[in-house]
């Protein structure tokens, strides 16, 4: 597989961890029914109600999934900046301002814009950016999906935040359906143990509390170190071959895993994936982007872990 762009995010702290937990996480919309006076709401990372008095005209986004979900709603011509790893859709991204990346946005930048929505995410952003821009009046919806209903259930928030709630809801029901294909079709199989790195020296991989181990899930696998406490835990190739994966999954991003890095696990030829073969390179996006391409990456994960 061909190298990518640099990472659109590095595994590490997240700099909204205090307190998150003790709130409910995006995915429980409360959005309002649009009516004349009626502000736009939803329900961001911490829970809380999130209002836009009127439809979102002059949007950043700080988070490349979340840009491709505003060009799938039909409002690109309503983004007027985003990050330097912001790159679907190449054609419509090519001209945005950039704003810097995702860790080191230019709050100057993005205040000179004059957007009325910046949208943000509890892990790939800095507590301090968003601080700064609430300082200078600037509206930051913050997000923090962590299962594929909750990156389904953003989609449609988005939608509530734009006056696109159709658009959104036809996207939405499109990823749902395929939920619901695969869930039918991993009904009643045995799971199939996963391992997942998404970083090289060290290695490191996902717990339950993530994205990934959902995308894992709901597609038929059992992530090998769902149970670890850490959210993405070093793990040495030695436990892993200790937890017998039988699918190992290699995605180019956040680290660019490619066809050089398959020897790393030859010294591990007992463990059932390497015995089987069952060692596959895959788009990165397939298991970290939520937005319209959830739909198509559970069919493709699905046959991935069950073929």
């Amino acid at each position: 597989m061909h190298s990518r762009a640099p990472t659109r995010w590095r595994p590490g702290p997240s700099y909204f961890r205090s307190g998150v937990h003790s709130y409910a996480v995006a995915g429980s919309s409360v959005a309002a029914r649009r009516g004349k006076g009626m502000a736009l709401t939803v329900r961001d990372a911490f829970g809380q109600p999130f209002e836009v008095a009127e439809p979102a005209r002059r949007i950043i986004s700080l988070i490349p999934s979340i840009t491709e979900i505003f060009f799938s709603l039909g409002v690109g011509d309503r983004v007027v900046g985003v990050t330097k790893f912001c790159t679907a859709p190449p054609a419509g991204v090519a001209g945005k301002p950039k704003v810097g990346g995702q860790k080191n946005p230019r709050v100057d930048a993005i205040i000179d814009l004059k957007p009325d929505l910046v949208v943000a995410n509890v892990e790939e952003n800095r507590k301090e950016h968003v601080e700064a821009l609430r300082a200078a009046g600037v509206n930051v919806f913050v997000t923090y999906p962590r299962t594929v209903r909750e990156g389904i259930q953003l989609i449609r928030d988005l939608g509530v935040l734009t006056d696109t709630s159709a658009q959104a809801g036809a996207i939405a029901a499109g990823c749902e359906a395929s939920l619901a294909e695969v869930a039918q079709a991993t009904a009643g199989r045995a799971p199939v143990r996963v391992f997942c790195p998404i970083w090289r020296n060290p290695y490191m991989t996902v717990n339950q509390d993530t994205f990934i181990h959902d995308m894992l899930r709901v597609c038929g696998g059992e992530n090998i170190f769902l149970d670890h406490p850490e959210r993405y835990p070093r793990v040495q190739l030695g436990e892993v071959a200790a937890r017998k994966p039988e699918v190992i999954l290699l995605p180019d991003e956040p680290f660019p895993f490619g066809e050089k890095h398959l020897g790393d696990f030859e010294a591990l030829g007992d463990v059932p994936a390497v015995r089987a073969g069952r060692l596959h390179l895959l788009d990165g996006k397939v298991l970290s982007w939520y937005g319209p391409r959830i739909a198509a990456s559970l069919r493709t994960l699905f046959t991935l872990l069950n073929r």
